[in-house]
Order: C-alpha cells, then sequence, then structure tokens
C-alpha cells in the first residue's frame, strides 16, 4: 500500500470516539471520558509540590485592604498542585445587566494563579507577576458565587503557566483562563 493513502485506511475521529466510548462487551455507550475527546491534552505524569504547606489563613489575611478583599475573594481550599477560591456574584461583581462582570471573573483568574505561582518560589529572593491572562467566559452568573481553581501548566525557573477554571454551584464551567507569570527577583528597593 502507498505511504499516502495508508491513513484512508484509518478510522474517522467519529468512528474512533465511538470506539471508545463503547464498552466492548456490551456495546452500549459509556460516559465519555473528558480527555478522550481532547486530541491535546495536558500532561502532568508529576503533581507540581509548592514549596510549603498552604497557609489559607495567611493567604486570606494578605489580603486585607486589597482588590481582593474588595470582591469578597475568600481562598478556600489547597491541594498538593491545585489552590482554589471563592467570590460572591453581588453587586460588587455584578455589571449593569445583572450578571457576573468578565473582569471581576479576570480578577478571580489572577489572583489565584499570581498567589500559586508565588506558593511555588522561594518569596526571599523571587515573586511571581503577571505577564499575560487570557480568559473565555463561557456561561452567565447571576447569584451565588463562584469557585476558581488553579492548576500548574508549567513551573520553570523564568516563567509559570497556570489553568484557572472558574465553576458555578452546579459546577457548571462560568470561566476558563490561563495566565503566564514571570519569575523575578525580589529588588531590595
Amino acid at each position: 500500500m502507498h505511504p499516502a493513502s495508508a491513513w484512508r485506511t484509518q478510522p474517522t475521529t467519529q468512528e474512533a470516539v465511538a470506539r471508545i466510548h463503547c464498552h466492548p462487551a456490551s456495546r452500549q455507550a459509556v460516559e465519555p471520558r473528558p480527555h478522550a475527546l481532547n486530541p491535546f491534552p495536558i500532561p502532568n505524569p508529576q503533581p507540581m509540590t509548592f514549596r510549603d504547606p498552604v497557609d489559607l489563613a495567611a493567604l486570606n489575611a494578605s489580603s486585607r485592604d486589597t482588590l481582593i478583599e474588595h470582591l469578597g475573594i475568600v481562598f478556600t481550599d489547597a491541594g498538593e498542585d491545585w489552590l482554589r477560591a471563592t467570590m460572591p456574584v453581588d453587586s460588587r461583581t455584578k455589571q449593569p445587566y445583572g450578571l457576573l462582570h468578565g473582569g471581576a471573573s479576570v480578577v478571580l483568574a489572577e489572583t489565584l494563579g499570581s498567589s500559586a505561582g508565588n506558593l511555588c518560589v522561594d518569596m526571599t529572593t523571587q515573586m511571581c507577576v503577571g505577564l499575560e491572562i487570557n480568559a473565555n467566559h463561557l456561561r452567565a452568573a447571576y447569584q451565588d458565587v463562584v469557585t476558581g481553581t488553579a492548576r500548574a501548566v508549567h513551573i520553570g525557573r523564568s516563567t509559570q503557566v497556570w489553568d484557572i477554571i472558574i465553576e458555578n454551584p452546579a459546577g457548571k464551567r462560568v470561566c476558563v483562563s490561563r495566565l503566564t507569570l514571570a519569575v523575578v527577583s525580589r529588588s531590595n528597593g
């Protein structure tokens, strides 16, 4: 067979997905795995660990008298490779049409990513600062709270990349964001 025509004998994407999502014994459809439809999953063979145990009380205390406190953002939980916070959907975070302001979602995303990034460096000599952020607003939120979770994509010596997913109380995604941080030396001035 000619190498250029070999690809034609491969199953189509729909056929391949159908095989993945059917149990072989019963040939009944099963719930698709989230990564099965993503041709470019982010590999994360070993979880990134923060330098020290995460002190949520200290993170919340450092937020006093800042935009973070003004918007009601509270750090609530952390794991080996993730940091979580909540933000109320109220008069502080809504836009004039009564729904969560996209800028407030971006503030939550950058707060989570920057805070998590700084937990990965020696804060006596370095700090992480935002270099670039993007956000896709997927669903409106009108009330209650939203919860953001930051996970590391890349932790390097000079840059870090974080994915932040913001969800409503039902677990549906409201916003997905990616933050790139620069790791810089702390100046004495």
